[in-house]
């Protein structure tokens, strides 16, 4: 792996931080992990979304032609990098930067692309993403939510579930199924859907911390424009797995993630304990240590790879493999920080984690499903 940084970008990364420094408040790092319940505190991240944006600071790995800066790969590992460390916010809209923004730029319309991408970078609008349902949660494959034409529009009947920000959405990239006989994978399509539609019904999810940051959303005979068709009919599949070709150091936020939050440990328990003096909680905090070290080189090699010339599938492997350890590590951290500072005053965010830490190996793909993403594509096992 080689890492060297050219002079454009450090200057790259002193005028990030120039400009984080500048700009990021005590505020918006304490509000930078949105609650479904705190208006405030949503309304402000939507205010940082929008001086990102208008900065040009919101989305660096998109074309400049729709408000990016064209990053390339080691500036998008530089951003990264210092944005975690510096904690600043995530996008409101980051499911819909990195995952449906993509879609757009490949398959949506002139104006689509016009009109639907500056607001989204700006969270404007907020957008979620209809893809799990009760019975098909990991495996997109399985939904059976149904969109029927009938004449200039496609009614929808069904059931989504786990969607992120839906109850705050103005929009959804909807999937869906055309074609009930044809093989799973081939007869889903993708629609753009005004969440004010008459027949939808949106309902927040309560979760383990008390938090509103998910719901289920039912679509009763809901005619969506014919127009509204994301991609070719029928070719949803292909639209879901369309990856942000510009996107490449993603993966670094791994282990920045991870790395600030062992800090922000140490830090807690040395103020409110004397476990630092315990060779058990020590031995803990430098095995978790010794792991997110091993996640920044399983990282930096699927970015090495990208730079380097690497296959596209050696370079998706690690990073399915990654997102298993960053989701085990974040687990036995919230074990650690819950085991030595409990619930009590300023070490309830802790708690909080560790009830929201459940989640990292189900959010973004289950620990399955990339264990065998691993074995197949890294391992080159057979499938059976």
């Amino acid at each position: 792996m080689d890492f060297s940084y050219p002079a454009e970008v450090e200057q790259f990364r002193v005028e990030l931080r120039d400009w984080l420094s500048a700009n990021l408040t005590d505020e918006l790092v304490a509000a930078r992990r949105p609650s479904g319940r705190d208006d405030a505190s949503f309304e402000l991240l939507r205010a940082w979304s929008a001086t990102m944006s208008d900065a040009g600071w919101a989305a660096v790995s998109w074309p400049r032609e729709y408000g990016g800066r064209g990053a390339t790969v080691l500036e998008q590992l530089v951003y990264t990098e210092e944005t975690t460390r510096a904690r600043a916010p995530m996008p409101l809209n980051v499911i819909g930067m990195n995952n449906i923004a993509p879609a757009i730029m490949q398959y949506g319309t002139e104006e689509q692309k016009k009109t639907l991408l500056p607001r989204m970078m700006r969270a404007d609008d907020i957008w979620c993403q209809g893809m799990s349902e009760p019975e098909a949660g990991s495996d997109l494959a399985s939904l059976r939510t149904r969109a029927v034409r009938d004449g200039d529009a496609f009614v929808v009947n069904g059931q989504k579930i786990w969607t992120s920000l839906g109850h705050r959405a103005h929009w959804c990239q909807l999937y869906v199924r055309t074609d009930p006989d044809a093989p799973k994978h081939q007869g889903i399509s993708c629609l753009i859907v005004d969440m004010k539609l008459p027949g939808i019904e949106v309902r927040p999810l309560v979760t383990l911390n008390g938090d509103t940051d998910f719901a289920e959303v039912f679509f009763h005979d809901v005619r969506v424009p014919a127009e509204a068709l994301l991609g070719p009919l029928d070719g949803g599949w292909q639209v879901a797995t369309t990856t942000l070709s510009h996107e490449r150091a993603g993966a670094a936020r791994l282990y920045a993630e991870m790395q600030v939050r062992l800090v922000e440990l140490v830090d807690d328990i040395a103020a409110h304990s004397d476990a630092l003096d315990d060779p058990v909680t020590l031995r803990r905090l430098g095995e978790i240590a010794v792991r997110i070290k091993y996640l920044e080189v399983l990282c930096q090699r699927s970015i090495s790879a990208t730079l380097h010339g690497g296959s596209e599938m050696t370079a998706f492997g690690s990073a399915s493999l990654a997102k298993t350890v960053w989701g085990e590590i974040g687990q036995d951290m919230a074990a650690l920080a819950f085991d030595v500072l409990g619930t009590r005053g300023d070490n309830a965010g802790w708690a909080n984690y560790r009830l929201t830490s459940r989640s990292l190996t189900i959010a973004g793909g289950t620990t399955q499903i990339n264990k065998n993403i691993t074995a197949q594509r890294v391992l080159g096992l057979p499938r059976k």
